[in-house]
């Protein structure tokens, strides 16, 4: 792992191919040491590392349910470690790292079943907006 000069831990996670498919539903990653996913929208949004949605702590994170129709408007790059994303519902705060969207896609099964647990736990679901 190297630092860039700003103090932000690069790893070997590198993308050799980003992409937003089925009009924007879909962002299909591929990283050059192996690991390719297909991670929704949905499962972006409700994963965004933005401090909106991930607190400043474990206990502050924000549970939010109701978009399973979201989509991907926007990939910015930023710097040479991530990218910003753009949601339909105007959500762009949050910077998804190459290391962070492999261990999305690499630990999908347990992330997705602790979210819907979460909403279960909470009386959300996937189509009823609103957070806990």
């Amino acid at each position: 792992m190297k630092k860039l000069s700003q103090g932000v831990k690069v790893s070997g996670h590198w993308p050799s191919e980003l992409r937003l498919r089925e009009n924007g539903r879909i962002l299909y990653i591929h990283f050059e040491a192996g690991g390719e996913y297909a991670l929704a929208a949905e499962y972006l949004r409700v994963m965004s590392p933005s401090a909106e949605v991930q607190g400043h702590s474990a206990k502050d994170r924000v549970t939010i349910g109701g978009k399973r129709n979201c989509a991907v408007i926007g990939v910015d790059p930023v710097g040479s470690y991530g990218v910003r994303l753009s949601f339909d519902d105007m959500h762009t705060t949050g910077i998804f790292t190459w290391d962070y969207l492999f261990d999305l896609g690499a630990h999908f099964s347990e992330k997705w079943a602790a979210y819907e647990a979460e909403l279960k736990a909470k009386g959300l679901d996937r189509d009823r907006s609103g957070q806990a």
